[in-house]
């Protein structure tokens, strides 16, 4: 059987990659983490030392970013770990740090542009599952199934406030609630690939689901759009 693409665009914290990442290992697909792609991409950025207070390095940034090579390897546990020229970054890539630049590298023209082509080369095979926040609009429009993810916003504040407290950083409630509003006025309004949701996408709001029944609701949608493709 055939496979196919599957999006699955959203809002920060919604649980976009541990959905795609669940949906992935069922199904034995590859899951790509395209947040993950820009957050390497930060991470770059502060160890090169391009922030220098607010303001980007864009200049220096232009010039490395072809060298900039990101993949996705499985661990030991089935999941997919990020990997920046080589190096696993996983861990260091989820830090506030991080976070809180990375929807300005995220926003520049030519680091969209050189990711969206690793995005699509990663998906000429088929048989992925991609997360992100403009997977079914702009890198992949033909994709065969499409869901776009949202959530309340305290309940996503609640979800990266524990996320966060596990790796043990002390950051305050009212401070991610902050850090999402500002991500999701830069997304949304950014003018390279925004985040907003494609004509064709399936809605999911997870607001009041557990991971569990987010899961079920998403295999059985795969398997219906994908018995579609296939007969």
């Amino acid at each position: 059987m055939k496979g196919i693409i599957v999006a699955i665009d959203g809002y920060s914290s919604c649980g976009k990659s541990t959905l795609a990442g669940d949906l992935a290992k069922t199904i034995k697909y590859k899951h790509i983490d395209s947040g993950a792609m820009y957050r390497a991409v930060t991470l770059y950025c502060l160890n090169k030392g391009l922030f220098i207070g607010n303001r980007l390095d864009e200049a220096t940034l232009r010039e490395d970013i072809l060298q900039i090579r990101i993949d996705f390897i499985y661990n030991e546990t089935g999941q997919s770990d990020t990997y920046l020229n080589g190096r696993n970054v996983e861990k260091e890539i989820r830090s506030m740090a991080v976070t809180n630049n990375v929807s300005p590298v995220a926003r520049i023209d030519f680091v969209r542009a050189a990711l969206v082509g690793q995005q699509q080369a990663m998906g000429k095979a088929k048989g992925i599952v991609m997360d992100g926040r403009d997977i079914g609009t702009i890198v992949f429009p033909d994709a065969e199934l499409k869901i776009f993810v949202t959530a309340r916003i305290e309940i996503r504040a609640r979800r990266r406030h524990a996320e966060l407290a596990a790796k043990g950083e002390t950051v305050s409630l009212e401070e991610v609630i902050k850090n999402l509003e500002n991500r999701d006025l830069i997304d949304s309004t950014r003018k390279d690939g925004p985040l907003r949701q494609a004509a064709d996408a399936i809605v999911l709001d997870n607001s009041d689901m557990t991971i569990e029944e987010q899961n079920r609701w998403l295999l059985n949608i795969f398997r219906d759009a994908n018995h579609k493709r296939n007969t």
